[in-house]
């Protein structure tokens, strides 16, 4: 009698079973998931960490409540700048009218040399008559209250609305007149336009930044929700253009740190687009070799930030700038599953970045503490 396949498969797991010392126990960690994977590096590497920069830097992208500060509180951000060699923060979170010279009078009383304040615009009413010069009338008094710049936040594109209930596009010529203000009052513009693009991408497998839009979900951008990613980009950069006397910084790279040739192109075609570091050391870190590539020749054009505050962050920053290290960690795992490279940035392109060129674009920077 010839047995069938199924037979004989049945026959020998009958047999292994008889063999077998009993079900199989769980093994600590299988339960674990993604979300939880949290793997300890086991190279065995040089290691250089850096807690202090290498030159006195300014940050850019800096965010206070100066209004509510005490003086305690401001004591101790100036020792904490000290011990990262922060030179200048630059608050973009000035506001504008009282709260604008209230922050400014608690953050400056007793370090009137360690803090530069941006304006803000409060894009409420666009669309009602006169709005246009009303704003660019308050921002001209905000910067002889004591503003050196001007910061523009994500809702426009994304949330802010106009009298009629509309979006409010980044370009929209209703504001022209406050972009000619800046460009006429000689003081440069940081905008943060949109969000990393993955966050309009489709929310699956594929999708570079899954783990953050799982622990973040809403930032996740489905169709209907907001403008499309590169319409909103493709307005901020329509601005740029449109005023060509007005010098923007785009925040966070542009959102194009994952495409620095794309990035470059730009930067080549106008002459008034700046770009900031803000939380986006994770896209040079992974690419170090091009990304060094990129810095040297665009090493005018960009400016050292790190957006909210943790001393502790910074130190991350300096490693990827100043080092040759391999393979070590970013400082917060659910923007990358990846790890950081050292640049190895030459000193001439380090002190662009941490000072030179914010020394260009807001002469109110005192020059006295840098080289």
């Amino acid at each position: 009698m010839r047995l069938t396949s199924a037979e004989i498969i049945g026959g020998f797991l009958l047999v292994v079973g008889m063999f077998s010392p009993g079900p199989a126990q769980p093994v600590a960690g299988q339960g674990v998931g993604v979300e939880e994977y949290q793997p300890r590096n086991t190279l065995v590497v040089p290691e250089n960490i850096v807690t202090s920069a290498r030159f006195p830097f300014v940050d850019i992208h800096g965010h206070q409540s100066g209004a509510r500060m005490s003086s305690e509180a401001v004591g101790q951000l100036v020792r904490e700048m000290d011990e990262l060699n922060m030179a200048v923060m630059v608050n973009l979170s000035g506001g504008s009218g009282a709260s604008l010279v209230t922050g400014l009078e608690n953050m400056t009383r007793d370090h009137p040399e360690r803090f530069v304040f941006f304006a803000n615009v409060n894009f409420r009413g666009v669309g009602d008559s006169g709005w246009g010069e009303r704003a660019a009338a308050q921002l001209e008094a905000d910067v002889a209250a004591g503003a050196a710049g001007l910061k523009i936040f994500k809702g426009l594109g994304l949330s802010d609305l106009d009298t009629d209930g509309n979006r409010i596009p980044v370009d929209d010529p209703r504001l022209d007149l406050v972009w000619a203000k800046a460009g006429e009052l000689e003081i440069a513009v940081l905008i943060h336009s949109a969000d990393p693009a993955e966050f309009w991408q489709p929310y699956d497998r594929f999708n570079e930044r899954w783990l953050e839009l799982t622990l973040r979900p809403r930032r996740i951008q489905p169709p209907g929700r907001s403008a499309p990613f590169e319409q909103i980009i493709g307005e901020q950069h329509n601005l740029f253009r449109r005023h060509p006397n007005t010098k923007f910084i785009a925040a966070h790279l542009g959102w194009m740190g994952h495409d620095l040739t794309r990035l470059g192109t730009l930067l080549d075609e106008m002459p008034n687009m700046y770009v900031g570091l803000g939380a986006v050391i994770y896209e040079l870190g992974r690419q170090p070799r091009f990304a060094r590539e990129w810095l040297i020749e665009y090493q005018d054009r960009v400016l050292m930030g790190k957006d909210s505050y943790n001393q502790e962050e910074f130190h991350t920053y300096f490693r990827v700038f100043e080092t040759a290290d391999d393979y070590f960690d970013y400082y917060r795992r659910y923007h990358a599953f990846w790890q950081m490279y050292g640049l190895d940035l030459p000193d001439e392109v380090l002190r662009k970045i941490y000072y030179e060129n914010a020394l260009e674009l807001v002469p109110e920077i005192d020059r006295s503490l840098f080289p």
